[in-house]
């Protein structure tokens, strides 16, 4: 059996990684690779039920420290019921957010460490980490708009905060790439669809058969 491989996309509101997820697995799958595509929060039927928790209502609905929970839970249900199943018979994974959308979000009002929302991750998650993580970039003015176009002024309550939020939440991703170049790439997400999705595929070719 090969070896499965764990792949996310990451980034700020209306980078186009829901795009870019549906495009990579359709690449990959054409090569011959059985390919499990999904999300966060959500991607079993637990984990949705918390999703509709997180991102509907008021921005006051939670704060940030029960949100941060929220998530964890929501992705101890998806790593235990989908993802560690599928990369143990040795499918691909590619999970639209993961670990490090917590860490961007629910760290920026400094509420909460980057330590503490890891440490959430060890417990619920056993600090199950991508193979390799793309963040998808854009400049905040482009992204905005192209998140309002998909939205049509039905923003959930997460996508909704204002745009100095978001302007932070880019920065947190760009500084986890900093960090982390083995595992994470920074992704110019104004290129043409069809260039950052053969990026993509350029990037794991290392990890491919």
């Amino acid at each position: 059996m090969s070896q499965g491989r764990f792949i996310t996309l990451e980034g700020g509101e209306g980078t186009g990684k829901s795009t870019q997820a549906k495009a990579l697995a359709l690449t990959l799958e054409t090569k011959g690779y059985t390919v499990r595509l999904t999300r966060e929060p959500g991607g079993t039927p637990g984990a949705e039920v918390i999703r509709e928790l997180l991102l509907s209502g008021a921005e006051e609905k939670w704060n940030m420290r029960t949100e941060a929970l929220l998530f964890a839970a929501a992705r101890a249900e998806h790593c235990a019921k989908l993802i560690r199943p599928a990369l143990q018979r040795g499918d691909w994974v590619i999970c639209d957010r993961f670990i490090d959308s917590s860490r961007a979000y629910q760290s920026v009002d400094g509420l909460l460490s980057d330590d503490e929302i890891m440490a959430l991750h060890r417990v619920g998650s056993v600090n199950l980490m991508p193979d390799r993580t793309f963040v998808l970039d854009l400049p905040e003015t482009v992204a905005a708009q192209r998140a309002a176009a998909r939205d049509r002024g039905n923003s959930d309550r997460i996508g909704g905060r204002n745009s100095t939020y978001h302007q932070a939440v880019m920065a947190n991703f760009r500084q986890f790439a900093l960090a982390e170049p083995q595992r994470i790439r920074l992704v110019d997400a104004a290129k043409s669809a069809e260039a950052i999705t053969e990026f993509l595929v350029q990037n794991l070719s290392d990890m491919m058969s």
